[in-house]
């Protein structure tokens, strides 16, 4: 399995799609691909969420990395790797769910919310963190975090991130961020999602030249 920062670098935004119906999928899927997303996130709450997660992985699996999201106990990973998932994002952080993912060899994003849980996660095998809910936390709060993790450790804030709102974080150490309800909604149509989909790529595209990162 391929390091997940082979994912993250060529556009660090994970498209969550709460409330995605699988006869959507493929539309939606084809607009945030097309404006550079490459790791899409079904939550398991979501109508159906196993078969939107076969059908986004049928289509885009070559290219992008589907997998699950509000994953919230161990005996669900067996379904999303069944389905064509390889990778599971989590709101908490439960070590049981942690193992349970990479023995099934899929890649695992759990939320955390103080370096507790962070340490602890990463521990466990996490490939990435998210740091959720963002609201709770705040830009000098992960430039802290970041004196202490580990420099390879990547931290995604999620929850109440705009295309404004990326800079600060970025600067504070965020590697890329995940982005709900602003970007996609039910019922907001495929041309919409993709239109905010690429107001956000050329965002963190505009922050990272402004910072001096490449890009």
């Amino acid at each position: 399995m391929s390091d997940f920062k082979t994912w993250l670098d060529p556009l660090p935004l994970v498209a969550i799609l709460r409330g995605l119906h699988p006869d959507e999928a493929v539309d939606v899927g084809d607009a945030l691909v097309g404006a550079g997303f490459r790791i899409l996130e079904v939550p398991l709450n979501s109508p159906q969420p196993l078969e939107s997660i076969c059908r986004l992985a049928a289509r885009f699996g070559d290219e992008c990395l589907v997998g699950a999201g509000t994953v919230l106990d161990p005996a669900s990973v067996r379904g999303i790797a069944d389905a064509g998932g390889r990778i599971v994002v989590m709101p908490h952080a439960d070590m049981a769910v942690i193992r349970a993912a990479k023995q099934a060899g899929l890649y695992c994003v759990p939320g955390v919310a103080t370096p507790t849980e962070a340490f602890a996660a990463l521990a466990a095998g996490a490939d990435a963190l998210k740091l959720f809910p963002a609201e709770q936390a705040s830009p000098a709060v992960l430039k802290a975090w970041r004196a202490v993790l580990p420099p390879g450790a990547a931290v995604l804030p999620v929850g109440g991130v705009t295309p404004d709102t990326m800079g600060p974080w970025l600067a504070a150490g965020a590697a890329g961020f995940g982005i709900g309800s602003s970007l996609y909604a039910p019922g907001r149509a495929a041309d919409d999602v993709g239109a905010r989909a690429l107001a956000f790529a050329q965002a963190w595209r505009r922050h990272l030249d402004s910072q001096g990162h490449p890009a």
